[in-house]
């Protein structure tokens, strides 16, 4: 059997017997915002619900990931090492293979950091915009036991509108650890 028979069904098994459900559909190419980011459980589930439906998205993760064990599992699941410190040389690199493929697919927890914190980080929305590429707003709800995709919007260069699409989609998304949710709201908002 191909990967590509595989790793859908293996999935879909993996979601039933955990009893977690999916809902709505990942775009073939896009940048999907992964929220509320809560425990290192979401990137499991994120993998499964795209690989699911037989997408294989690309996930930014910190540099720190790719040494030690969990390397050779980053790179296999198609996470891109990043570094945070100094982001600008790993973003242009990215933005290359964006513009030379026609079904990619990032996927970004927009939170930065599973603890609560002040507010997300914009580098979601920058990317967007310098790429032209739709955002997807994708969630993870522990209470519900639920991972799935909600709708995508391109960004209209109105951020405080835009943020508030974002913050209505995700006002009754928890995470797996709600006390440690972040509220969808950008530094730079006015």
């Amino acid at each position: 059997m191909s990967r590509m028979v595989v790793r859908p069904l293996l999935a879909r098994t993996i979601l039933r017997a955990a009893r977690w459900r999916t809902e709505g559909t990942l775009p073939p190419r896009g940048i999907v915002v992964g929220a509320p980011h809560t425990s290192n459980w979401d990137w499991v589930f994120s993998l499964l619900l795209a690989w699911s439906q037989g997408r294989h998205p690309r996930i930014m993760v910190k540099k720190e990931f790719f040494s030690g064990p969990v390397a050779p599992i980053m790179r296999a699941t198609g996470a891109i090492s990043v570094d945070r410190k100094n982001p600008a040389a790993d973003l242009r690199k990215l933005i290359a293979s964006i513009e030379g493929s026609d079904d990619f697919l990032l996927a970004i927890a927009a939170e930065g950091t599973r603890s609560k914190s002040d507010h997300w980080k914009s580098g979601f929305y920058r990317l967007a915009q310098q790429t032209g590429l739709p955002i997807t707003l994708a969630f993870i709800d522990g209470p519900s036991r639920t991972v799935g995709a909600g709708p995508t919007i391109t960004p209209s260069g109105d951020l405080a509108a835009d943020m508030d699409l974002v913050r209505a989609f995700y006002a009754d998304k928890r995470g797996i650890h709600p006390e440690q949710r972040t509220e969808p709201r950008l530094r730079n908002e006015a």
